[in-house]
């Protein structure tokens, strides 16, 4: 069983920060992919950054420069500080990871997983 748990985020005031982390924790044997989405009240859920195992990212343009994704590859653990917040960055931040919990007749059982989410609100 593997789980993700988000921390983080809350009510900040535009042009503020706030920082999220997402912990996974179970039976991993690796993780590949681990990023951040967000939905917004009446929209569908969009990517906002993610990083490979080696590190490589890729940002939402409307996120490029304000946020950063970062990961703990010992602590199994993604991050994401976010500054210079905006009102339309308002919405339910999840965590999602691509996690290989075994092998099985050589090949890697790999499933993505999700947190619960998380608030973030920006507002004055």
């Amino acid at each position: 069983q593997v789980q993700l748990v988000e921390s983080g985020g809350g009510f900040v005031q535009p042009g503020g920060s706030l920082g999220l982390s997402c912990a996974a924790s179970g039976s991993i044997f690796s993780i590949n992919a681990m990023g951040w989405y967000r939905q917004a009240p009446g929209k569908q859920r969009e990517l906002v950054a993610r990083i490979t195992s080696s590190g490589n990212t890729n940002y939402a343009d409307s996120v490029k420069g304000r946020f950063t994704i970062s990961r703990d590859n010992a602590k199994n653990t993604v991050y994401l500080q976010m500054n210079s917040l905006k009102p339309e960055d308002t919405a339910v931040y999840y965590c999602n990871a691509a996690i290989v919990t075994g092998i099985l007749f050589g090949r890697p059982i790999d499933n993505t997983y999700w947190g619960q989410g998380t608030q973030v609100t920006v507002s004055s």
